[in-house]
């Protein structure tokens, strides 16, 4: 044999002990150094291997990191904080970059950390700017005290209301001092218009003159309750108000029908058809106009969980949609040569799409239904490709987009109970077990129908479940037999009361509606029945106080991680979630809550019955104070008038109660007038109060033992909610800050 000629291949690894030289140590070698440099090497190691061999879609959680960068600009107050949150999120992306540089020895150990910290800082900082740039945009500055005035304006919007007997119109409007362009909203009662009615021709361009009470928007009542003043802010609105005295019409709308004046007369023609209660609700699913449904009915259809049904939203565009969808395609296959020759799905898609946007623009073009629209029009898109149509990044771009373009939806109960909703929904539709449960098997017609319905109610279940805190922290009240009534209403409104509508409103082209409208009726009939009767169960409503923000995360964190992951990890989820469950659960209830201007307090008691009670400083007729008050309590029954109340004392200028909390006896002192009242007197009955509440300004005379809440210290903290046994104040002020819809004085 030749010999092999030896070819030098570089040092040899085990030259050292050859030279003489000692083995180097494992910490001395590059790779092992990441994982033996201590706990951070070995827990980036651990990240990097779950990020690789956990094969998500990173879409959905891009969509998560943008929602909360929008999320971080609304909970941080001030303007600094912004600033440091949009650096904070480049300069993560940047030092991923610079200390694993793509090419370098680093990037084969941490190439996917690296990817996720460079693409989640830079997407969090753009949400944070995208939200900032909207609402430096849109925001406009409210008017700066209450004031009656002469408004000329052109009307942008109209909007009937029957069931509250009123027309709310948005005007644009020039102030008559400064000449800034505003915009403002007025409600005018149908009684102000005369025997004449709704006059001719005032519709959106009509040029009207009129005189209104104008208020700056509304901020918050209490802690957690409804900020109408933000919602004003991204809208545009400046003020709002009602009119007083009458309407005049300088100059009437241009004759030609817009989406708007066709969406009324439909809604109009549909409540002709069927009168009542279903009238209102068949005009709300034809037209999008809910201004025709009594607050009663409203009231059970939220008490019994099928309020989502009055929304166009995810429901009603996709109804639509499949109804188009199915009907074209089984239409075009009676024709062999066309179905031959074209690919049907893609035709059918394209009329369902058609049909989705028509609808949408029909119903007002609303953000929810615009959301919905643009979720199916990905679906029917996935069909035409022969894609999997439901799927996570199909929610993430449909996300993505809604976000982008209206990013203050993120905080908004619409956009996170709509996509809530469709996220547990795929993620119960994709899991192991449930698809094992659908499989297509041998067996009778009954028993194959009879697992679909036991699946309805299931995917009920986990839509309430993902859903309730969600409606606890924006509505403080949640129906408890959602997923019952859903398992009938949802198949009543889906198969039977909207292809009834359609149906109808075809016929009626040629006259021959009345058969499907009395069907109309009779389904929305046993649809408010059974909201009605859900209602009406004892426990049907469970009322809950302002749950914390971090049990609310706690809430988002376990259910996102439920639905975005796959395999087992995904179970980790209810981890956080079970935690977040035992701190609702023992949501302290506010011993009292003083309203923003003073002129209402609620006082949470023991009954004599040993059932909470809600005392209230005044005997109010504003069902929106008593409400808030309610829902903020915990509290179901009416509120008890505090000088009803066995040791209360009372005159026609102050009431006082004697309050043990927290092992110690607190003395209140609540102003329930503008009665003057000599301030020696006041002085010496703040003195011997621990607590002021007082609508008024107080004289510096009056010294409480530990809070005096008049209306100089209200109108910077805003309403407030008072936790005695901790000594815990909570503020409307806190994380309102520097945003510009706060109305509150300023620090």
């Amino acid at each position: 044999m030749r010999d092999v000629p030896i070819i030098p291949m570089g040092e040899d690894p085990g030259g050292h002990e050859a030279a003489g030289d000692p083995p180097p140590r494992p910490w001395q070698t590059p790779r092992v150094l990441s994982s033996t440099a201590g706990g951070g090497g070995r827990w980036l190691d651990a990240a990097e291997r779950f990020l690789g061999e956990a094969g998500f879609d990173r879409a959905p959680w891009l969509a998560v990191v943008f929602a909360l960068g929008i999320t971080a600009w609304f909970a941080l107050p001030e303007l600094w904080q912004w600033c440091a949150a949009i650096v904070g999120g480049v300069g993560a992306a940047l030092g991923a970059l610079a200390v694993w540089p793509p090419g370098s020895a680093a990037d084969e150990r941490r190439a996917n950390l690296r990817l996720a910290v460079v693409a989640c800082g830079l997407v969090f900082a753009l949400g944070v700017g995208v939200v900032w740039a909207r609402s430096a945009i849109v925001g406009a500055e409210p008017i700066a005290r209450p004031a009656v005035t002469l408004l000329e304006g052109r009307v942008l919007e109209r909007e009937d209301q029957p069931a509250d007997e009123r027309i709310r119109l948005t005007l644009a409007v020039r102030d008559a001092e400064t000449g800034t362009a505003r915009k403002v909203r007025v409600n005018v009662p149908t009684a102000a218009l005369g025997e004449g009615g709704v006059p001719a021709g005032l519709a959106e361009g009509t040029i009207v003159r009129l005189r209104a009470r104008l208020m700056p928007p509304a901020s918050p009542m209490l802690p957690g309750s409804y900020d109408f003043a933000r919602a004003a802010w991204f809208q545009g609105l400046a003020a709002t108000g009602t009119m007083v005295g009458t309407l005049t019409v300088a100059s009437p709308a241009p004759e030609s029908r817009g989406l708007a004046s066709l969406q009324r007369s439909l809604a109009e023609h549909v409540r002709s058809q069927v009168e009542g209660s279903p009238g209102a609700i068949a005009a709300a699913f034809a037209s999008g106009d809910r201004g025709g449904i009594a607050e009663s009915d409203e009231a059970a259809m939220r008490d019994s969980g099928l309020t989502h049904l009055l929304s166009i939203s995810g429901l009603h565009v996709s109804a639509v949609i499949a109804a188009a969808y199915f009907a074209v395609l089984r239409l075009l296959a009676l024709w062999p040569a066309l179905a031959l020759r074209v690919r049907l799905p893609v035709v059918a898609a394209g009329a369902g799409a058609l049909a989705g946007v028509g609808y949408t623009l029909l119903t007002g073009a609303e953000v929810p239904t615009i959301r919905s629209c643009v979720a199916a029009l990905l679906v029917l898109g996935a069909l035409a490709l022969g894609r999997d149509a439901l799927s996570l990044r199909m929610v993430a771009v449909a996300a993505g987009f809604v976000l982008l373009l209206w990013p203050e939806s993120a905080v908004g109960p619409s956009f996170q109970m709509s996509f809530a909703a469709v996220l547990a929904i795929i993620a119960l539709a994709n899991s192991a077990p449930v698809q094992a449960f659908l499989a297509p098997r041998e067996e009778p017609w009954w028993a194959r129908t009879g697992r679909r319905v036991v699946m309805l109610f299931a995917t009920g279940v986990v839509i309430e479940l993902a859903l309730m805190p969600i409606v606890l922290f924006h509505f403080h009240r949640a129906g408890m037999y959602g997923a019952f009534a859903n398992v009938v209403a949802i198949p009543l409104v889906t198969f039977v009361a909207m292809p009834m509508i359609a149906l109808a409103l075809v016929a009626d082209l040629v006259g021959a509606g009345a058969p499907f409208w009395w069907l109309v009726e009779q389904s929305l009939a046993l649809l408010l029945w059974i909201a009605h009767v859900t209602a009406r169960q004892a426990g049907a409503v469970r009322m809950m106080p302002q749950i914390s923000t971090l049990a609310v995360a706690l809430f988002a964190c376990g259910g996102l991680w439920l639905a975005l992951w796959k395999g087992r990890v995904r179970l980790a989820g209810f981890l956080p979630v079970a935690v977040a469950g035992l701190l609702a659960a023992a949501t302290p209830v506010p011993d009292l809550l003083v309203a923003g201007d003073g002129q209402q307090v609620g006082i949470t008691m023991t009954g004599p019955d040993g059932n909470p009670r809600l005392l209230s400083l005044r005997d109010g007729r504003s069902s929106y104070t008593r409400d808030n008050l309610m829902e903020l309590a915990g509290v179901a029954a009416e509120p008890v008038p505090l000088a009803e109340w066995k040791g209360a004392r009372c005159s026609s200028a102050f009431c006082t109660l004697t309050l043990q909390r927290g092992g110690r006896d607190w003395v209140l002192l609540l102003g329930r007038g503008r009665d003057q009242v000599e301030e020696r007197s006041l002085a010496a009955a703040c003195a011997d109060a621990d607590i002021v509440v007082s609508e008024r300004f107080l004289p510096r005379s009056c010294r409480p033992r530990w809070l005096k809440a008049d209306r100089r210290f209200l109108e910077r903290s805003g309403g407030l909610s008072i936790n005695l046994a901790s000594e815990r104040i909570t503020t409307v002020a806190e994380g309102q800050g520097s945003h510009g819809w706060w109305c509150g004085v300023k620090e």
